[in-house]
């Protein structure tokens, strides 16, 4: 077997061809949440577009105050007052609304004594109290959200209240999953003597949505070459941008993934990457579909899915940063490291007082997805002799 690729110099071969695809112009709804961004979002407008107020209360020239005044309008939001503030008087004013001409400061209602149409402001009101400038937030032609970032429901509301109706953002890619292997049984139907239910259908399709791709095609398929040279046929024509594979990448009689997609044309870019779960990881490329083939084990594949098949997919649709998003962290407890490989390890995380503090899980063989389905982290515990003590600063993704 050819010498392990480092992850580093997998991912590196993986991203440089995972050119981003076209760009559509999608609504600022939910169509949108999820998709990269393909250009900067800029607003048309300042935010906010008048001198708002930030309260329930009464607009008053600061330096009017303290004393008592006619209330001589009441202004709702999104009906401007129909004059401007004259002298030593006030008006009533809702939150949001527009802070009349002639007024520089608004005091809380609960601050006044309000009967008769009158107010009593009891003291002097600082100017530009509780008022939100015109174009506080941003200016017109002030970059909203910037290309290369993901839209999430924040993102999408500041998008929204600047007036702007729709977003350039890449389409999602396509993927198929073919998940391989003579014993598997879909859920929910006896098992033969032998058989296991297949976890991986459902697992790589989760992720894919998750990683903002729509999976056109799923198959699950028997260990014979005609089945596979089938399967994988179809799924190559199905026009999509991802082929990902489960199972069939090792060197065992039935592992017919890569011959099957050596003959069909697909160009292998590398095998086998020193990583643990995960060794035994096929890429390659067939014309512009980029084709993954991992270990058969759940975990093995939950974990090649989060270190390579993940950053390709945010790199086809344009993202900035594809990741991996690594994140610091302190280990809760030692771990051995391993001498010839990185190691992912299932973690549970939660606060601590200098950060992040990661507990690594029992049952770590890569078979054990229901163990690993208790984790929202994977450590990383790079190769090397001995072991990471309790407190050594580590580096982890998230699993949530």
């Amino acid at each position: 077997m050819a010498e392990l690729l480092s992850f580093a110099t997998a991912l590196e071969r993986v991203l440089e061809r995972a050119r981003p695809l076209d760009a559509e112009r999608v609504g600022v709804d939910s169509a949108a949440l999820g998709r990269v961004l393909a250009e900067d979002a800029r607003s048309p407008v300042d935010l906010p577009p008048f001198p708002s107020s930030a309260m329930d209360g009464f607009a008053v020239r600061a330096g009017d105050t303290p004393g008592t005044f006619p209330v001589a309008v009441r202004i709702a939001a999104g009906r401007p007052a129909p004059r401007a503030l004259g002298p030593r008087e006030a008006m009533g004013i809702a939150t949001g609304a527009v802070v009349p001409d002639g007024a520089d400061a608004v005091i809380p209602i609960e601050d006044v004594v309000d009967h008769d149409n009158e107010v009593e402001v009891p003291e002097v009101v600082t100017c530009g109290a509780n008022v939100r400038s015109s174009g506080s937030d941003l200016r017109a032609g002030d970059v909203v959200f910037s290309r290369g970032n993901l839209l999430g429901p924040s993102a999408l509301a500041a998008i929204a209240a600047a007036g702007i109706g729709g977003v350039l953002c890449a389409r999602r890619p396509f993927i198929a999953v073919v998940v391989t292997g003579s014993e598997l049984e879909p859920p929910g139907t006896p098992l033969r003597p032998g058989a296991i239910y297949d976890a991986n259908t459902p697992l790589l399709a989760a992720q894919a949505r998750t990683a903002g791709a729509e999976v056109r095609l799923t198959r699950v398929v028997v260990d014979e070459e005609g089945r596979h040279r089938e399967t994988l046929a179809e799924a190559l024509a199905a026009g999509i941008d991802v082929l990902l594979t489960s199972g069939g990448v090792s060197v065992g009689p039935h592992d017919l993934v890569r011959s099957t997609a050596a003959a069909l044309g697909v160009e292998e870019v590398f095998w086998g990457v020193a990583v643990r779960p995960g060794k035994p990881l096929f890429f390659g490329v067939h014309d512009n579909t980029l084709v993954f083939g991992l270990p058969g084990n759940p975990v093995s594949s939950l974990v090649g899915f989060e270190l390579f098949v993940r950053p390709a997919l945010l790199a086809l649709q344009g993202a900035a940063e594809p990741g991996p998003a690594f994140e610091a962290g302190i280990l809760a407890r030692a771990v051995r490291r391993n001498g010839a490989r990185d190691q992912l390890v299932r973690a549970r995380r939660r606060d601590g007082e200098h950060g992040s503090m990661l507990e690594p899980l029992s049952g770590q063989e890569s078979h054990m997805i229901a163990r690993a389905a208790q984790a929202d982290a994977l450590v990383l515990v790079r190769r090397g002799e001995g072991e990471l003590a309790a407190g050594d600063a580590v580096q982890f993704l998230r699993l949530d």
